[in-house]
């Protein structure tokens, strides 16, 4: 698979900076992005905008083969729209998350955004951002990264954001959520969260966000696939 463009993977569980990181690194490198974890929330969003019962598996899977949406970059800023309708925030909140953890437990929903998620590899190369992309979407990239972090930790970042959005949430209810949700998507039967075999694991609770990109930066230059500066 050497003529295949490369392929950095970042998973591992919510909150852990797998979004922010892998923007910045695709940012630094000028390579493609892949937020997997998008496709699965637009897919659940679809499902409820449409009144389809999100544990129906025959009917989700239906609606992510054929998810109209489109990611837009505008003044450097991130946008999803799904049917033509801005989803860029929507898709980020609890609810929509909780949602999106359910469906992508069901295999069909996997199966039927497989090949999607595997488009988005083109050169010069791709950052894939999931809880599985390492594992089984890209089995074969040369340098995979699972990043954690306290599950403390994540539920503190994810109530600041909120309240940088302008929503009140309670830590130990946010706390409760993540170690809902981390239980669920490491026990469910297909593609369950766990580090690859060959994964470079990295706790991200103490560093900030320019020690993890540069991190990241360095371990590719040793790899030959990309610059360090």
């Amino acid at each position: 698979m050497s003529d295949l463009a490369p392929v950095l993977t970042i998973d591992g569980p919510g909150g852990a900076g797998k979004g922010t990181i892998s923007r910045l690194v695709a940012e630094r490198l000028g390579w493609h992005l892949l937020d997997s974890g998008a496709l699965y929330r637009l897919t659940a969003l679809a499902a409820t905008k449409h009144d389809v019962a999100l544990d129906d598996a025959p009917a989700v899977a239906a609606i992510a083969e054929t998810l109209d949406v489109m990611f837009l970059a505008e003044d450097g800023e991130p946008r999803v729209l799904l049917e033509g309708e801005e989803a860029t925030h929507t898709i980020r909140t609890e609810q929509v998350g909780d949602a999106a953890s359910r469906v992508a437990a069901q295999p069909a929903v996997r199966e039927a955004l497989l090949k999607r998620q595997r488009d988005f590899r083109k050169a010069p190369g791709l950052v894939a951002d999931g809880r599985d992309m390492g594992t089984v979407v890209f089995v074969d990239a040369p340098l995979k990264i699972f990043l954690t972090a306290s599950a403390g930790e994540r539920a503190r970042r994810r109530q600041l954001q909120l309240r940088e959005a302008g929503v009140d949430a309670s830590l130990s209810s946010l706390l409760k959520e993540i170690q809902a949700r981390d239980a669920r998507d490491m026990q469910r039967s297909v593609a369950p969260l766990v580090p690859a075999e060959d994964a470079v694991e990295l706790d991200t609770t103490s560093l900030t966000i320019p020690e993890v990109v540069d991190r990241l930066t360095e371990l590719l230059a040793q790899r030959g696939l990309a610059s360090d500066t």
